[in-house]
Formats: C-alpha cells, structure tokens, sequence
C-alpha cells in the first residue's frame, strides 16, 4: 500500500515547490526540519511577489518567516495560542494557516484584513492592529486555560523591541511574573519599529545582542521569566530545538530572538523606515515604483514644515511624537531642532502627560499622535490635560477615513470622544492653508487645549505655503450663501460638499458653512443659519453618534429651533479596510451620492 504522506513529501522535495503544498500548519508538521530553511526561501519569496503589486506592510513579515515556520512547527497551533503583537509581521503566518490562495485580497475591500482578525480564522486568535497587547491577552488565554483544567495548552506572545517598551507590556510582564500560567513571550529584537526603536531599553537590548553584561542583571529574570537567548532570528533549526526545549518548561518563559526587518530584499534590509510599507515595487530589484505627483501636499507634510517654520521663531515650542516621527513628518523638525523633539516610542499615555508638564512650564508643546492612537491616551487628555486647562496642542494625524489599514487604524472617534471633554477646543481644517494658520493661531492665542485633526494625504490646494494669518478660536465661514438648504461641514468634508453643490440644477438653493470647529460651536452663526433656511444637514468623517453633528443637534433642541437636522458621516459600526474612495462610496459619502442626497433633500421642500 502506498503511504500517501511519504508519496507527497517525496515529490515536494524533487519539485522543491515545498509552499504549493501547505494549506495549513499540520501540512508543514510533515516535513523534516532540515527542508525549513527552503520552505522560509519560498514564504519569504511569495511574500515579495504580492506585496509588491498589491502594496502592505512588507519588512516586519519578511523579518519574522524563520520564526513564523518554527512556531507553527513546534506548536499545535490553532489549539496552542499564538498571538502576534501589532499584526504588521503576520503575512506568513496569513499564508500557512489557510489564506494563500486568498493572500492577493490582503487589505482590499471585501478582501482578508491586512491585521489578524479573530472573524477571519481560528488561527488568529486574537484581534490586533495597535502595539503592546499580546502579552495581556495571551496571559489572560493562560491564565483561563489554567482554571478550566488545560494547563498543557501552551500561550505564546511574539512582541518587538519597540512595542515591549510601551506601559501595557509592561504592566502584563509584572503580571505575568507572579504568575503560574504556561506563558511564552518572544521578543523580536530588530532594533526598529516603524522608526528606529528609542529609549533606556532599546540600550539594554543592545548591550546583551553584543553580548554585554548587564550592569543590574537581566531584567527578565528579575521579573520572574525562564530566560533565554540572544538566538539568531534566521536560524530556524535553532529556533525549533530552542521552542521544543521551552515547550517543556512549565510558568513564565521568555525567549530573546534577533531579526533583520526586510530580510531577504536587500533594499528592504538597508532602508527599513521607508520598506516598512513601501508601496509597490519591483520584486527583483526592490526598487520603489514611483508615483506620479499630482504637485499636491501631504497634509502630515504641510504640519512637519510649518511647525520648522514657527520653531524658528519661536524657542519655546518643542515637539513630540510616540513612536511615529517619519509618519508624521515630525521628522524634520527632529533634524532641524533636535533638542527640542522628542520621540518618546510606543507611549502615547507618556506622550500627553509629558506635554502638560512642559506646558505648565511655559512650553509650547505640539504633541503629534495618530488620531487612532489618541484614543490609547484618554484618561491622560481628561485628567492631566483638561482637568487643568494647559495648552496642550494635540495634533491628530491620520483622522477619518485611512484606508487599507482598516477598522483598528480608521480615526473616525475621536471628534465624539473628545467632544464631552471640558476646557478642549476641536478643529479641523478643509485645506492645507486653514492646518498651516491654526498651527500660526494656537501657539499664541491658546488658553487651553485644542486638537487638531486632519487627513491622511495630500488635499487640494497647490500654493498652501502663503503668509500666515491668524484664526478666531471657535469662528466658522459661510463658503457660500443659499436660499432653502444649510450644509454644515467640518474638517475635509467642505470639498465634496462644494463639489456636490455644483452638480444640482439650482446651487443657490444650497448654502454652505465650514464650521471649522466642533467644540466650541459658533452659536452665532448657527442662530443665523437655523432662522435663514428650512433644513440644515451636516457631515463629517467621523462617527455619527455624539459627533459634530450631534453638536448642532443638541444646540437646535437648546435654543428651541423646529428645523429639521440631517447627520451625514460615519455609521454606527466599524468600517472594513478599503481604498478610501471605495469606503466614501460605500458609506454614500462620496460626491455622487452626496449630490443624489442633496435632489432629495431639495424634493422634500
């Protein structure tokens, strides 16, 4: 009788299209560990050859293949938990457990989500897409498998050098320390996280790389952990006889392995900041496939060289970012003004605190988050920011909607939750000139916090850069006066209004208002609006529940006003990956359906 499995090991090998023939991870349980190696040549190459047409995040999971394979090798994976930190190193792990054929959709609508998503496989047993989490959740998958009688179950957290210097993961490792629960971390020390890795801690790694002793000991056995390591990353025999040694370990363990972000493309491997999502490239060369330029500015741009401009004339305004001083263009202000730039690495809880103390001492900080980080820093905003009205200049980048990345990176909240805040003021800008003069306005004439949110991309305003002038905290602008049907708009929103307005029959029927601010509203010109026109409708790229449009809402049933109130903008539920034009269209905010909108609402008069 012929053995099956021995059969199609046998012309895997002859065939060496090792990859062709796992689907999952008990396919690649059947080959010898001698043939890993050529397995990881393939995953890295398959990889490659997507991402470079398709675009994502390409050197986190190149760094981590050997590791990828070791893991689901040694462990029973999806009944031993495995949980990636952050999910930008999870594209192998997508591929051996069941999404290769499916891999090509990675990021795209209706296609797989760029991050594992627990709806998405049994494999991906946690939700992930912001840093730090995986030792909290995988220790409270441990510590639950140890009080429902499965203490052979193994719990593993693979987490970088740069998210384990963030509180949360060290919060769980104190936790994790004092307890008895069969807990692997791994540390993936590649030195880098979207930035260059910063910090006390990125030097401790660095002097045990170089084999350097510690001058305390080492700070993992200190809290308690089964240490072991430096091992090479890319030694996957290594890594499969040091993971079937911890294997046997029972309690905390902790294993330091050392990576290259973007092995195995060489140009990934020299220039990690930019190869981290490099777009689309050549998958030979790994040369960047340019874009052609629409001769537009990127909005984190238009803050990163106004903020250079204004620090120059004024020394007390200094900047800070965690973790994400090239996405925020920060960057330039770190190589103009190091002394007063300051990336304080995957901490937004220390990034809001640390601005208030430099503010209650007369800086002038401008403290630069995504706006989908902010919301990891809430109770700082609330308790050691607002509570004492300290001028605090939060700059949102990245706010609405980003795109591929999805539900975990959309930043569609932060109007709603900001908004119940006392002391802080909202903004948002319809152009590049508008960011440019409320960054000029608020390092003077702030007496308390304000954030600012803007897009991810470029807008539509080629000569942005022009004298700066002053704007009136909490005014708004009528864009356009009409006759029947107010619009409200706030932030970017205001350009497809415009547009939309120019497709009806009668564009006078339709005015227009860019309220610029969502807290504090501009009352009198909101009373002037609702005793002009017979119906008001409002929009924006953030959450319809207890946003901007809820503000005009509540100050209509305040002051009594009977006009009705249409709310335009983000649904009540979490919105897929995308390109941001398919998501506009999906959620009818895009031009097309704003115009189809507005007919109705001109029908209904």
């Amino acid at each position: 009788m012929v053995n099956i499995t021995k059969l199609k090991l046998y012309f895997c090998r002859v065939s060496t299209k090792f990859l062709h023939n796992i689907s999952i991870p008990d396919d690649l349980r059947q080959l010898n560990v001698i043939d890993l190696p050529k397995v990881a040549e393939e995953l890295r190459r398959f990889i490659i050859d997507i991402v470079a047409t398709k675009e994502g995040h390409l050197g986190a999971s190149l760094g981590v293949v050997e590791l990828t394979l070791a893991l689901h090798y040694v462990f029973d994976t999806p009944n031993d938990k495995l949980v990636w930190d952050v999910g930008h190193q999870a594209y192998g792990h997508k591929i051996i457990t069941g999404r290769k054929d499916v891999f090509h959709t990675n990021r795209q609508l209706n296609g797989i989500a760029g991050f594992p998503a627990i709806s998405e496989s049994d494999y991906d047993t946690f939700g992930v897409g912001h840093s730090s989490t995986s030792i909290s959740a995988a220790l409270g998958m441990a510590i639950a498998s140890r009080l429902q009688g499965e203490e052979e179950r193994q719990h593993i957290a693979v987490i970088g050098d740069a998210s384990i210097a963030s509180g949360i993961a060290f919060e769980a490792m104190n936790h994790a320390g004092v307890s008895k629960s069969n807990l692997l971390i791994i540390l993936n020390d590649n030195a880098i996280g979207i930035d260059p890795a910063v910090g006390a801690l990125k030097d401790y790694l660095t002097r045990i790389k170089k084999k350097r002793k510690p001058k305390k000991g080492n700070l993992f056995k200190a809290l308690n952990f089964d240490y072991s390591g430096p091992v090479d990353g890319h030694d996957i025999e290594a890594l499969v006889n040091e993971l079937k040694r911890l294997k046997q370990v029972k309690g905390p363990k902790f294993l330091h392995v050392v990576t290259t972000k973007g092995k195995g493309l060489s140009k990934a491997e020299k220039d990690q900041v930019t190869y981290h999502a490099p777009g689309k490239f050549d998958k030979h060369s790994g040369d960047r496939l340019q874009k052609s330029s629409n001769g537009f500015t990127k909005f984190q741009d238009v803050f990163g060289q106004t903020v250079v401009e204004l620090a120059a004339k004024n020394e007390r305004i200094v900047g800070i970012t965690p973790a994400m001083l090239t996405g925020s263009s920060l960057k330039l202000m770190m190589e103009t003004f190091p002394e007063r730039t300051f990336d304080v690495g995957i901490a937004e809880q220390h990034a809001v605190t640390l601005s208030a103390g430099m503010a209650i001492q007369g800086l002038v900080p401008y403290c630069n988050i995504y706006s989908t980080f902010m919301q990891r820093a809430y109770d700082q905003v609330i308790h050691d920011v607002a509570l004492q009205n300290l001028p605090v200049i939060f700059c949102l980048d990245r706010a609405g909607l980003v795109g591929e990345d999805g539900a975990t990176h959309h930043g569609v909240f932060d109007i709603a939750y900001l908004r119940c805040i006392p002391n802080i003021s909202i903004f948002a800008p319809r152009n590049e000139a508008e960011l440019r003069n409320i960054l000029y306005t608020v390092q003077s004439e702030l007496t308390g916090p304000i954030a600012i949110r803007y897009p991810r991309g470029a807008g539509n305003l080629k000569e942005w850069k022009k004298p700066f002038e002053t704007i009136e905290i909490g005014k708004g602008v009528r864009l356009k006066k009409g006759s029947d049907i107010a619009i409200l708009s706030f932030g970017i929103t205001a350009n497809d209004i415009s547009e939309a307005i120019d497709l009806q029959e009668s564009s006078s029927d339709f005015g227009h208002y860019d309220m610029r601010f969502a807290r504090p509203l501009d009352r009198e010109l909101l009373h002037e609006i609702f005793n002009n026109y017979q119906r008001v409708i409002t929009i924006e790229d953030g959450v319809k529940k207890g946003g901007f449009g809820s503000a005009v809402l509540e100050f209509a049933n305040e002051q009594n006003y009977q006009v009705p109130v249409k709310i335009l903008g983000i649904p009540d539920s979490f919105v897929e990956h995308g390109s941001r034009a398919e998501l506009k269209k999906l959620l009818q905010l895009d031009v097309s359906s704003l115009s189809d909108l507005l007919k109705e609402e001109k029908a209904l008069l």
